[in-house]
């Protein structure tokens, strides 16, 4: 129960006004009041007494939730050196649909002790506020059994998709501790994130927990839970590829039992204070789509760059192009759809698009900040699943009665901070350039280009809300989803007056830019079917390998002068696309070398922000594909060459950055046999700019060398390479840290728990 007597200070600076806490707009000045509820993550039987105040701000409402009474101040943050366990949060931050996100730290001190208490928001709440009453969501395990069959794999799917992630922080505990596993409708909600002890959990003891929620289950899927825990505890389940293609095939069966009706809706406007519009979208705007009659239901949102003659090009052309490839890509029946590769086709239709407007820059010998490009978000369901693919900082939000959430994660420099560890998220989109795009369409060729696609399970009415930033800037979204979006899904509101209502908003609240929205309601009927659900296991697999490296591009490349595109025929498929290693360069080293070069961002209005980083729900890696002929892992031997796609924290409190060159000085098996892992040798090698004439007087685009450094070398566990996500190269005879491999790189599995 919140204290009546507690007051709630306006956001608006120039305002202040203390508001009772049942006020959802300042008194005063009219400002929406935003309830920012904290989750407090400390040692001890509480944070404080219920209506005690912390720190001049925090109310405490139970033993660790708290509300912030002064939303519009920056919390205080600490060294971030000096509170290792933050990182965690910080670089999962593209699963922050599931994992709560760091807000601040709270310091309290006392006269015996000193304690620093993290505080993290959007936990996994219900909020009543006719009757003014918070609570935490359900326990996992405690809604178990009034869920449906649909539902109950839906979570287990998730938390199969977060496995990998969560292991490669050292936090995969958090999915077998139920106090921490909460849901919130259909969404697996973490509460806190649950730090590994020396041995970590693997596959067998997620059977385990799994093997505790069969008596449970719906009699339609009670032997299918039954089957995939004993197949995880008995190692015949041994990878999460493998673990979630098994499941896809449970949520395809149960599938049969849920009848979708989609309704799309597109609105565009040029704005108050913009003389032309450069956005697009589909279906045209104003047109209202249904599946069925319809075969296919996609929408696009297009926010266009570079100016008259420029942007309005660009994204038109984008949806043309992308509209083309979908259509052949839905002729498909979905029971002959495999979701990854549809994922992947979905790239390359983004990476087709993108090829066609940067050969019209090309064509036109336009160069940097006249290249023309376009930000993108599009939406296609299929079946029980939605599938959601942008490159920009055109957003998407899922809307359910349960609350709204941002499924999409920013491509600017301040989502790549905090993806990096370095800063946290709300005092990052506060340092300037922050909201600078580092990829958008057209600004190069698609080798560069890494568009983010993920899909999701739908088990429940829900809408999609696809915007460009002349809506989403300023937070409008979170501001009105629940008065504008939420009657639409109990049915007191028309899907085309909504869609006008949000263009209005953007137009008055906002108004500094073009805006387009995209409105997808899904709806589900549903039935418990009458069979059971079997589950199949494959006694043999070969794993898709899951790699979660940050995807963010070198800025200097968008746009470059002397960047040529491929041409793409009209007639040519959508080809398969290789990630080129020197291009996987984080922001700290452009700056480190001195290339800071152009960002997209600086060629539009000076607002908004969305994702470098691999999505929580990508099952693989189209960027780099596994070579056919990939030499046995279980041969790695001295000479093999490794590059790594993330950071890799070492046992020194020091960390080894992302795209840094080892090579294999020595293997040396485990004590332990059993775990099947060993541990590797190695000896750090490093790059730099370096002259055409030093680096490679025949290639003058080749401009660096690798350089060796002496006495960096150090140990670790195969296992733990592999849950960084690297790419290693078979030595040869030439092959050594003073020449890079200039062969085809081969992809790392995902992290397993069977013998290497």
């Amino acid at each position: 129960m919140e204290n009546d007597a507690a007051t709630l200070y306006c956001p608006n600076e120039n305002c202040q006004a203390a508001n009772p806490l049942t006020h959802k707009f300042c008194q005063r000045c009219s400002t929406p009041l935003p309830k920012n509820y904290l989750w407090a993550v400390v040692d001890g039987p509480s944070v404080g007494n219920p209506g005690e105040i912390l720190a001049d701000r925090y109310l405490v409402l139970d033993k660790f939730l708290l509300l912030d009474t002064k939303p519009g101040l920056l919390a205080l943050t600490p060294e971030l050196d000096n509170l290792q366990p933050l990182k965690a949060y910080l670089r999962l931050i593209p699963y922050r649909l599931h994992v709560p996100q760091v807000y601040g730290v709270l310091f309290l001190t006392d006269e015996s002790s000193h304690r620093e208490i993290l505080l993290l928001e959007k936990p996994p709440l219900v909020v009543d506020d006719k009757i003014q009453q918070v609570h935490l969501g359900s326990e996992l395990t405690t809604a178990w059994r009034d869920a449906t069959s649909m539902r109950q794999l839906n979570w287990l799917w998730q938390i199969a998709h977060l496995w990998q992630p969560l292991a490669s922080e050292g936090v995969v505990s958090s999915l077998l501790d139920s106090d921490v596993l909460r849901v919130e409708g259909s969404l697996v909600r973490l509460l806190e994130l649950r730090f590994d002890t020396a041995t970590s959990p693997e596959l067998p003891q997620l059977g385990q927990f799994w093997q505790q929620l069969v008596s449970g289950a719906k009699p339609a899927i009670s032997e299918f839970v039954d089957q995939v825990s004993l197949s995880l505890i008995q190692g015949k389940i041994n990878s999460t590829d493998q673990l979630i293609g098994v499941l896809d095939q449970g949520l395809a069966g149960l599938g049969r039992s849920q009848t979708p009706t989609i309704k799309i809706i597109t609105k565009t406007d040029t704005g108050p204070s913009r003389q032309r519009n450069e956005d697009a979208c589909s279906p045209p705007s104003g047109t209202l789509v249904s599946k069925p009659p319809q075969p296919t239901a996609l929408a696009i949102v297009c926010d266009g760059i570079g100016g008259h003659e420029g942007g309005n090009v660009a994204s038109n052309l984008a949806i043309e192009t992308i509209q083309q490839q979908v259509q052949q890509l839905t002729k498909v029946p979905y029971d002959h759809i495999d979701p990854s590769l549809l994922l992947n086709d979905l790239e390359k239709a983004v990476a087709i698009a993108n090829d066609k407007i940067s050969q019209r820059n090309d064509g036109e010998h336009r160069q940097g900040r006249q290249r023309m490009g376009t930000t993108l978000v599009m939406a296609l369901p299929v079946a029980h699943e939605m599938y959601i693919t942008h490159v920009g900082d055109s957003r998407a939000y899922w809307i359910t009665r349960h609350g709204c959430y941002q499924v999409t994660l920013d491509d600017d420099v301040a989502s790549r901070e905090v993806r990096l560890g370095y800063a946290i998220y709300r005092e990052a989109v506060q340092q300037s350039a922050a909201g600078s795009l580092v990829q958008a369409l057209g600004m190069g060729s698609s080798t560069s280009l890494h568009p983010t696609s993920a899909r999701f399970m739908l088990d429940e009415d829900a809408v999609f809300l696809l915007t460009s930033d002349g809506l989403s800037d300023f937070d409008r979204v979170e501001e009105y989803w629940e008065t504008e979006i939420l009657p639409i899904l109990v049915g007191e509101a028309n899907l085309a007056n909504v869609a006008d209502r949000l263009v209005e908003i953007a137009n008055t609240k906002n108004g500094h830019d073009n805006v387009t929205i995209a409105l997808v309601h899904y709806q589900v009927q549903y039935w418990e079917p009458e069979i059971t659900i079997k589950a199949i296991i494959p006694e043999s697999y070969s794993t898709k390998s899951t790699v979660l490296p940050s995807r963010g591009t070198d800025p200097t490349l968008l746009g470059g002068p002397n960047h040529k595109t491929q041409v793409i025929p009209d007639t040519e498929p959508a080809k398969v696309r290789s990630l080129p290693l020197q291009w996987i360069v984080p922001l700290i080293c452009v700056v480190a070398a001195g290339a800071l070069g152009l960002f997209v961002k600086q060629l539009r209005s000076p607002s908004g922000t969305l994702p470098i980083f691999s999505n929580p729900l990508q099952t693989q890696n189209p960027a780099i594909e596994a070579t056919p002929a990939a030499p046995s892992l279980a041969n790695l031997s001295r000479g093999w060459i490794i590059q790594t796609q993330r950071q890799i924290p070492l046992n020194n409190n020091q960390s080894l950055p992302p795209n840094s060159f080892l090579q294999v000085i020595e293997t040396k098996p485990n004590p332990k046999p059993a775990s099947g892992d060993f541990e590797v040798h190695l000896q750090r090698c490093s790059t730099k700019p370096a002259t055409p004439t030093s680096a490679n007087p025949q290639n003058p685009q080749d401009t660096t060398k690798p350089l060796q450094q002496a006495n960096n070398k150090l140990w670790i566990k195969f296992s733990q390479l592999k849950s960084f996500g690297v790419l290693v190269s078979e030595p040869n005879q030439s092959l050594s840290c003073d020449t890079l491999p200039q062969q085809p790189a081969i992809q790392l599995p995902a992290p397993d728990t069977s013998p290497t």
